[in-house]
Protein backbone atom coordinates (compact mmCIF):
# COMPACT_ATOMS: atom_id res chain seq x y z
CA UNK A 1 0.00 0.00 0.00
CA UNK A 2 2.10 2.78 -1.42
CA UNK A 3 0.32 5.76 0.18
CA UNK A 4 0.31 4.29 3.69
CA UNK A 5 3.78 5.25 4.83
CA UNK A 6 5.22 6.92 7.89
CA UNK A 7 5.43 10.37 6.27
CA UNK A 8 1.79 10.39 5.18
CA UNK A 9 0.58 9.02 8.52
CA UNK A 10 2.51 11.74 10.34
CA UNK A 11 1.03 14.39 8.04
CA UNK A 12 -2.48 13.05 8.67
CA UNK A 13 -2.01 13.02 12.43
CA UNK A 14 -0.67 16.58 12.33
CA UNK A 15 -3.57 17.82 10.19
CA UNK A 16 -6.09 16.27 12.57
CA UNK A 17 -4.35 17.53 15.71
CA UNK A 18 -4.15 21.10 14.38
CA UNK A 19 -7.75 21.29 13.17
CA UNK A 20 -10.54 22.42 15.46
CA UNK A 21 -13.43 22.01 13.03
CA UNK A 22 -13.39 18.86 10.90
CA UNK A 23 -15.88 17.81 8.23
CA UNK A 24 -16.13 14.21 7.02
CA UNK A 25 -17.67 13.95 3.55
CA UNK A 26 -18.61 10.97 1.40
CA UNK A 27 -20.33 10.38 -1.93
CA UNK A 28 -23.99 10.96 -2.78
CA UNK A 29 -26.44 8.12 -2.07
CA UNK A 30 -24.20 6.77 0.72
CA UNK A 31 -23.89 2.99 0.85
CA UNK A 32 -22.49 0.72 3.55
CA UNK A 33 -18.86 1.49 2.78
CA UNK A 34 -19.44 5.25 2.68
CA UNK A 35 -21.30 5.19 5.98
CA UNK A 36 -19.00 2.64 7.61
CA UNK A 37 -15.82 4.56 6.85
CA UNK A 38 -17.36 7.94 7.75
CA UNK A 39 -18.77 6.77 11.07
CA UNK A 40 -15.55 4.96 11.97
CA UNK A 41 -13.46 8.07 11.33
CA UNK A 42 -15.92 10.17 13.34
CA UNK A 43 -15.48 7.93 16.39
CA UNK A 44 -11.70 7.72 15.95
CA UNK A 45 -11.35 11.51 15.88
CA UNK A 46 -13.72 11.63 18.84
CA UNK A 47 -10.98 9.96 20.90
CA UNK A 48 -9.15 13.28 20.80
CA UNK A 49 -10.40 16.25 22.83
CA UNK A 50 -10.86 19.70 21.35
CA UNK A 51 -12.35 18.81 17.97
CA UNK A 52 -15.73 19.62 16.48
CA UNK A 53 -16.42 16.79 14.00
CA UNK A 54 -19.35 16.64 11.61
CA UNK A 55 -20.33 14.08 9.00
CA UNK A 56 -21.80 15.87 5.98
CA UNK A 57 -23.89 13.82 3.56
CA UNK A 58 -25.61 14.80 0.34
CA UNK A 59 -28.48 12.35 0.88
CA UNK A 60 -29.95 10.44 3.82
CA UNK A 61 -28.48 6.99 4.28
CA UNK A 62 -30.68 3.87 3.83
CA UNK A 63 -32.68 2.77 6.86
CA UNK A 64 -30.83 -0.54 7.17
CA UNK A 65 -27.63 1.41 7.93
CA UNK A 66 -29.25 3.48 10.64
CA UNK A 67 -27.69 1.39 13.42
CA UNK A 68 -24.29 2.87 12.54
CA UNK A 69 -25.47 6.37 13.39
CA UNK A 70 -27.57 5.57 16.46
CA UNK A 71 -25.33 7.44 18.91
CA UNK A 72 -24.31 10.33 16.65
CA UNK A 73 -26.17 13.57 17.52
CA UNK A 74 -28.23 15.15 14.75
CA UNK A 75 -26.01 18.22 15.08
CA UNK A 76 -23.03 16.10 14.00
CA UNK A 77 -24.77 14.30 11.10
CA UNK A 78 -25.82 16.95 8.61
CA UNK A 79 -27.66 15.95 5.44
CA UNK A 80 -27.78 18.48 2.60
CA UNK A 81 -31.06 17.05 1.36
CA UNK A 82 -32.66 18.08 4.67
CA UNK A 83 -30.50 21.02 5.87
CA UNK A 84 -28.67 22.42 2.82
CA UNK A 85 -27.46 25.70 4.31
CA UNK A 86 -26.14 23.97 7.43
CA UNK A 87 -24.34 21.33 5.36
CA UNK A 88 -22.62 23.92 3.18
CA UNK A 89 -21.68 26.01 6.21
CA UNK A 90 -20.18 22.98 7.96
CA UNK A 91 -17.82 22.48 5.02
CA UNK A 92 -17.09 26.19 4.61
CA UNK A 93 -16.22 26.69 8.29
CA UNK A 94 -14.02 23.60 8.62
CA UNK A 95 -10.25 23.71 9.04
CA UNK A 96 -9.96 20.20 7.65
CA UNK A 97 -12.16 18.20 5.25
CA UNK A 98 -11.64 14.43 5.00
CA UNK A 99 -13.17 12.85 1.92
CA UNK A 100 -14.02 9.15 1.98
CA UNK A 101 -14.99 6.64 -0.71
CA UNK A 102 -15.00 8.95 -3.73
CA UNK A 103 -12.29 10.07 -6.13
CA UNK A 104 -13.62 13.38 -7.52
CA UNK A 105 -15.76 16.13 -6.00
CA UNK A 106 -18.66 15.79 -8.43
CA UNK A 107 -19.51 12.41 -6.90
CA UNK A 108 -20.83 14.35 -3.89
CA UNK A 109 -23.50 16.04 -6.07
CA UNK A 110 -24.80 19.16 -4.27
CA UNK A 111 -21.73 19.34 -2.02
CA UNK A 112 -19.35 19.75 -4.94
CA UNK A 113 -19.38 23.54 -4.99
CA UNK A 114 -18.82 23.83 -1.24
CA UNK A 115 -15.88 21.44 -1.47
CA UNK A 116 -14.39 23.24 -4.45
CA UNK A 117 -14.66 26.63 -2.73
CA UNK A 118 -13.46 25.44 0.67
CA UNK A 119 -10.10 26.84 1.78
CA UNK A 120 -9.60 24.03 4.29
CA UNK A 121 -6.92 21.38 3.98
CA UNK A 122 -8.41 18.31 2.31
CA UNK A 123 -7.52 14.64 2.72
CA UNK A 124 -8.61 11.86 0.37
CA UNK A 125 -9.14 8.26 1.54
CA UNK A 126 -10.47 6.23 -1.38
CA UNK A 127 -10.17 2.98 -3.32
CA UNK A 128 -11.46 3.97 -6.77
CA UNK A 129 -9.47 4.43 -9.96
CA UNK A 130 -8.29 7.83 -11.24
CA UNK A 131 -8.37 9.99 -8.08
CA UNK A 132 -8.16 13.76 -8.48
CA UNK A 133 -5.07 14.06 -6.31
CA UNK A 134 -4.54 17.71 -7.27
CA UNK A 135 -7.59 18.70 -5.20
CA UNK A 136 -6.14 17.28 -1.98
CA UNK A 137 -3.25 18.18 0.29
CA UNK A 138 -2.89 14.53 1.24
CA UNK A 139 -4.13 11.42 -0.59
CA UNK A 140 -4.49 7.82 0.47
CA UNK A 141 -5.57 6.14 -2.76
CA UNK A 142 -5.27 2.38 -3.09
CA UNK A 143 -7.20 0.31 -5.64
CA UNK A 144 -6.04 -3.20 -4.69
CA UNK A 145 -8.16 -3.19 -1.58
CA UNK A 146 -11.70 -4.23 -0.78
CA UNK A 147 -13.18 -0.94 0.34
CA UNK A 148 -12.64 2.52 1.74
CA UNK A 149 -13.39 0.99 5.14
CA UNK A 150 -10.52 -1.45 4.80
CA UNK A 151 -8.20 1.33 3.62
CA UNK A 152 -9.17 3.47 6.60
CA UNK A 153 -8.61 0.51 8.92
CA UNK A 154 -5.03 0.08 7.71
CA UNK A 155 -4.42 3.83 8.03
CA UNK A 156 -5.73 3.90 11.59
CA UNK A 157 -3.61 0.89 12.51
CA UNK A 158 -0.52 2.95 11.67
CA UNK A 159 -1.46 5.90 13.88
CA UNK A 160 0.11 6.42 17.26
CA UNK A 161 -3.21 6.11 19.07
CA UNK A 162 -3.98 2.64 17.71
CA UNK A 163 -0.42 1.34 17.14
CA UNK A 164 -1.39 -1.86 15.32
CA UNK A 165 -3.75 -2.94 18.12
CA UNK A 166 -7.36 -3.20 16.90
CA UNK A 167 -8.57 -3.37 20.49
CA UNK A 168 -7.60 0.30 20.80
CA UNK A 169 -10.24 1.28 18.25
CA UNK A 170 -13.47 2.62 19.72
CA UNK A 171 -15.98 -0.24 19.55
CA UNK A 172 -18.34 1.83 17.38
CA UNK A 173 -15.51 2.52 14.94
CA UNK A 174 -14.53 -1.15 14.72
CA UNK A 175 -18.16 -2.15 14.09
CA UNK A 176 -18.51 0.50 11.39
CA UNK A 177 -15.33 -0.63 9.64
CA UNK A 178 -16.47 -4.26 9.61
CA UNK A 179 -19.87 -3.17 8.28
CA UNK A 180 -18.41 -1.09 5.47
CA UNK A 181 -16.03 -3.83 4.36
CA UNK A 182 -18.77 -6.47 4.54
CA UNK A 183 -21.16 -4.55 2.30
CA UNK A 184 -18.56 -3.56 -0.28
CA UNK A 185 -17.37 -7.15 -0.67
CA UNK A 186 -20.94 -8.45 -0.81
CA UNK A 187 -20.19 -10.39 2.38
CA UNK A 188 -16.75 -11.59 1.14
CA UNK A 189 -18.08 -12.65 -2.27
CA UNK A 190 -15.93 -10.22 -4.32
CA UNK A 191 -13.02 -7.76 -4.15
CA UNK A 192 -11.34 -9.56 -1.26
CA UNK A 193 -7.60 -9.70 -0.61
CA UNK A 194 -5.43 -11.35 2.06
CA UNK A 195 -5.43 -8.00 3.85
CA UNK A 196 -9.24 -8.07 3.94
CA UNK A 197 -9.30 -11.30 5.92
CA UNK A 198 -6.54 -10.09 8.23
CA UNK A 199 -8.64 -7.02 8.95
CA UNK A 200 -11.75 -9.09 9.63
CA UNK A 201 -9.83 -11.43 11.92
CA UNK A 202 -8.37 -8.58 13.95
CA UNK A 203 -11.73 -6.86 14.31
CA UNK A 204 -13.41 -10.09 15.39
CA UNK A 205 -10.67 -10.63 17.96
CA UNK A 206 -11.23 -7.08 19.22
CA UNK A 207 -14.84 -7.90 20.06
CA UNK A 208 -16.84 -6.92 16.98
CA UNK A 209 -20.11 -8.88 16.81
CA UNK A 210 -20.27 -9.96 13.17
CA UNK A 211 -23.49 -11.91 13.67
CA UNK A 212 -25.21 -8.76 14.88
CA UNK A 213 -23.87 -6.81 11.91
CA UNK A 214 -25.17 -9.42 9.45
CA UNK A 215 -28.55 -9.41 11.15
CA UNK A 216 -28.75 -5.63 10.90
CA UNK A 217 -27.63 -5.59 7.28
CA UNK A 218 -29.62 -8.47 5.84
CA UNK A 219 -32.53 -9.28 8.16
CA UNK A 220 -34.17 -5.90 8.70
CA UNK A 221 -35.76 -5.19 5.32
CA UNK A 222 -39.43 -4.62 4.62
CA UNK A 223 -41.72 -7.05 2.82
CA UNK A 224 -41.56 -4.88 -0.29
CA UNK A 225 -37.92 -5.87 -0.88
CA UNK A 226 -38.83 -9.52 -1.47
CA UNK A 227 -41.85 -8.62 -3.56
CA UNK A 228 -39.94 -6.31 -5.90
CA UNK A 229 -37.15 -8.90 -6.14
CA UNK A 230 -39.67 -11.53 -7.23
CA UNK A 231 -41.11 -9.19 -9.84
CA UNK A 232 -37.66 -8.29 -11.12
CA UNK A 233 -36.47 -11.86 -11.52
CA UNK A 234 -39.74 -13.17 -12.96
CA UNK A 235 -40.81 -10.34 -15.24
CA UNK A 236 -37.98 -7.85 -15.75
CA UNK A 237 -34.81 -9.91 -16.09
CA UNK A 238 -33.49 -10.15 -19.65
CA UNK A 239 -30.40 -12.10 -20.74
CA UNK A 240 -28.83 -11.26 -24.09
CA UNK A 241 -26.92 -13.56 -26.42
CA UNK A 242 -23.72 -11.85 -25.27
CA UNK A 243 -24.31 -13.06 -21.71
CA UNK A 244 -25.51 -9.74 -20.33
CA UNK A 245 -28.30 -9.91 -17.76
CA UNK A 246 -30.11 -6.64 -17.25
CA UNK A 247 -33.03 -5.24 -15.28
CA UNK A 248 -34.64 -1.84 -15.79
CA UNK A 249 -36.59 -0.36 -12.89
CA UNK A 250 -38.73 2.59 -13.93
CA UNK A 251 -40.37 5.11 -11.60
CA UNK A 252 -43.74 3.39 -11.82
CA UNK A 253 -42.29 0.11 -10.55
CA UNK A 254 -40.27 1.81 -7.82
CA UNK A 255 -43.36 3.66 -6.62
CA UNK A 256 -45.63 0.60 -6.85
CA UNK A 257 -43.36 -1.39 -4.53
CA UNK A 258 -42.48 1.66 -2.42
CA UNK A 259 -38.78 1.04 -3.05
CA UNK A 260 -36.59 3.15 -0.77
CA UNK A 261 -32.87 3.83 -0.99
CA UNK A 262 -31.05 0.61 -0.17
CA UNK A 263 -34.00 -1.75 -0.77
CA UNK A 264 -32.39 -3.16 -3.92
CA UNK A 265 -28.91 -3.49 -2.40
CA UNK A 266 -27.18 -6.59 -3.76
CA UNK A 267 -29.79 -7.39 -6.42
CA UNK A 268 -27.42 -6.63 -9.31
CA UNK A 269 -25.13 -9.46 -8.18
CA UNK A 270 -27.77 -12.16 -8.33
CA UNK A 271 -27.87 -12.83 -12.11
CA UNK A 272 -24.14 -13.64 -12.00
CA UNK A 273 -25.13 -16.97 -10.43
CA UNK A 274 -26.38 -17.99 -13.91
CA UNK A 275 -23.66 -19.89 -15.76
CA UNK A 276 -23.90 -18.10 -19.10
CA UNK A 277 -24.10 -14.59 -17.61
CA UNK A 278 -20.84 -12.65 -17.86
CA UNK A 279 -22.16 -9.23 -16.85
CA UNK A 280 -25.15 -8.01 -14.85
CA UNK A 281 -26.59 -4.50 -15.18
CA UNK A 282 -29.36 -2.88 -13.15
CA UNK A 283 -30.87 0.49 -14.06
CA UNK A 284 -33.05 2.64 -11.81
CA UNK A 285 -34.88 5.72 -13.04
CA UNK A 286 -34.05 8.73 -10.87
CA UNK A 287 -35.31 12.24 -11.76
CA UNK A 288 -33.41 13.44 -14.84
CA UNK A 289 -31.06 10.49 -15.00
CA UNK A 290 -30.93 6.73 -14.83
CA UNK A 291 -28.61 5.21 -12.23
CA UNK A 292 -26.56 2.26 -13.44
CA UNK A 293 -24.97 -0.58 -11.45
CA UNK A 294 -22.72 -3.09 -13.23
CA UNK A 295 -21.18 -6.31 -11.95
CA UNK A 296 -19.14 -8.82 -13.93
CA UNK A 297 -17.35 -12.13 -13.63
CA UNK A 298 -13.58 -12.40 -13.71
CA UNK A 299 -12.26 -11.74 -17.20
CA UNK A 300 -14.93 -9.18 -18.07
CA UNK A 301 -14.39 -5.55 -17.08
CA UNK A 302 -17.39 -3.81 -15.53
CA UNK A 303 -15.18 -0.75 -15.10
CA UNK A 304 -14.34 -0.44 -18.80
CA UNK A 305 -17.95 -0.90 -19.85
CA UNK A 306 -19.13 1.70 -17.33
CA UNK A 307 -16.46 4.18 -18.37
CA UNK A 308 -17.11 3.91 -22.11
CA UNK A 309 -20.89 3.65 -22.23
CA UNK A 310 -22.38 4.71 -18.90
CA UNK A 311 -20.56 7.90 -17.81
CA UNK A 312 -19.02 6.08 -14.87
CA UNK A 313 -16.40 3.65 -13.70
CA UNK A 314 -15.26 1.86 -10.59
CA UNK A 315 -13.53 -1.45 -10.03
CA UNK A 316 -12.74 -4.20 -12.51
CA UNK A 317 -15.77 -6.30 -11.58
CA UNK A 318 -17.98 -3.75 -9.80
CA UNK A 319 -18.76 -0.36 -11.28
CA UNK A 320 -21.48 2.22 -11.61
CA UNK A 321 -22.55 5.12 -13.75
CA UNK A 322 -25.55 6.91 -15.16
CA UNK A 323 -27.47 7.62 -18.32
CA UNK A 324 -28.44 11.25 -18.68
CA UNK A 325 -31.84 12.23 -20.03
CA UNK A 326 -32.10 13.44 -22.77
CA UNK A 327 -28.38 13.44 -23.65
CA UNK A 328 -27.89 9.67 -23.67
CA UNK A 329 -31.45 8.42 -23.99
CA UNK A 330 -34.70 10.34 -24.39
CA UNK A 331 -36.39 8.39 -21.62
CA UNK A 332 -36.45 5.17 -19.62
CA UNK A 333 -38.28 3.38 -22.45
CA UNK A 334 -35.07 3.50 -24.49
CA UNK A 335 -32.88 2.02 -21.72
CA UNK A 336 -33.25 -1.64 -22.73
CA UNK A 337 -32.33 -0.95 -26.34
CA UNK A 338 -29.37 1.16 -25.26
CA UNK A 339 -28.05 -1.62 -23.03
CA UNK A 340 -28.37 -4.29 -25.69
CA UNK A 341 -26.75 -2.14 -28.39
CA UNK A 342 -23.85 -0.86 -26.29
CA UNK A 343 -23.01 -4.10 -24.51
CA UNK A 344 -23.03 -5.95 -27.83
CA UNK A 345 -20.63 -3.31 -29.15
CA UNK A 346 -18.50 -3.71 -26.02
CA UNK A 347 -18.23 -7.49 -26.30
CA UNK A 348 -17.63 -7.32 -30.05
CA UNK A 349 -14.68 -4.99 -29.45
CA UNK A 350 -13.46 -7.09 -26.52
CA UNK A 351 -13.49 -10.25 -28.59
CA UNK A 352 -11.74 -8.42 -31.43
CA UNK A 353 -8.99 -7.28 -29.09
CA UNK A 354 -8.41 -10.88 -27.96
CA UNK A 355 -8.02 -12.20 -31.50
Amino acid sequence: MHDINSDNISRLEKLISQARRIAIVTHMKPDGDAMGSSVALYHFIGMCAGHSVKIVLNDRYPDYLGFLAEDIPASDMIIWQERPAEAETAIKDSDLVICLDFNVFHRTDKLEQALTESKADKVLIDHHLNPDRASFELSFSETDISSASELLYHILMETGKIAHDATMLPHRAATALMTGMTTDTNNFANSTYPSTFRMASALLASGVDRDEILSRLYNQYGENRLRVLGHMMKDLLTITEDGVAYIVLDKATLEHYNVQEGDTEGFVNMPLSIAEVRMSIMLKEDKDRVRVSIRSKKGTSANTCARIYFNGGGHENAAGGRLNIPEDISGISEAAGYIEEKTHEYFTKENGNKN
